[in-house]
């Protein structure tokens, strides 16, 4: 966490413009619509998707794409990072994450992964994979696991590997029996090479998006990205606490 250069910048941002009293600041409405017009004036190529207050006077939460940043009402200063409540110990800044990694995810839709799915679905988890990571298939052994506690699974790939690497993945996605042959690769077994229309590219783009840079990566239904391996029994406990 790059806290203190964040707090410094916080810092100076604060004492940059002086922030209304209670009797004289307008609504939070109000200031909205103001940074609203003063980004088409300064940034014009820039489209907010959201703009929303902050427990901070003055400072207010632009969502831009998958980006979120800080803003003054006037647009004039902008920090770029995470803000932290340091009393709560909370990451402010997780919400709107968790809603963008959501909405990155539901374009991308259910029909556009690999899915293993119980009887009764009680969670459900999307993970970020690759077909030869060692966690990944650490993971990956505890399918039954996951299908016993009745969470299903959601698969988007990320082949890191290079051109071999994609060509496994494809045929994974082709084969007449996907789900037999990710568990056949998965288990260090060849494979048949096939190829098809698939939507592996569109993983990548969506795995860069959510800011991955490594697998597994575990997207909770809360929007919650957890990188890296968690044992089953761990995650459970996490996402039913």
């Amino acid at each position: 966490m790059k806290l203190l250069p964040l707090l410094l910048l916080a810092s100076a941002f604060l004492t940059s413009f002086s922030v209304l009293s209670a009797t004289e600041a307008a609504s939070d409405e109000e200031n909205v619509e103001k940074l609203r017009q003063a980004l088409a004036k300064t940034m014009p190529q820039v489209q907010p998707t959201k703009i929303s207050k902050t427990p901070i006077d003055g400072l207010y939460e632009v969502i831009v794409g998958s980006q979120v940043v800080y803003m003054s009402v006037d647009s004039r200063y902008m920090i770029e990072g995470d803000l932290y409540d340091l009393r709560t110990k909370k990451n402010i800044s997780e919400s709107a994450k968790s809603v963008i990694r959501l909405a990155v995810i539901d374009k991308l839709g259910e029909e556009s992964m690999l899915i293993y799915r119980p009887e009764k679905v009680k969670d459900v988890i999307t993970v970020i994979t690759d077909i030869d990571c060692p966690y990944c298939r650490k993971l990956h052994s505890e399918i039954d696991e996951y299908m016993k506690y009745d969470v299903e699974v959601r698969y988007i790939f990320m082949p890191l590997k290079g051109s071999s690497d994609m060509r496994k993945t494809v045929s994974v996605w082709c084969s007449d029996d996907p789900q037999l042959a990710l568990d056949m690769a998965k288990a260090g077994s060849e494979i048949e090479q096939k190829t098809c229309d698939n939507p592996i590219k569109q993983h990548l783009a969506v795995a860069r998006e959510l800011g991955v840079r490594g697998t597994p990566a575990i997207l909770l239904e809360s929007g919650e990205l957890l990188p890296g391996y968690v044992p089953v029994n761990t995650l459970i406990k996490e996402i039913r606490k």
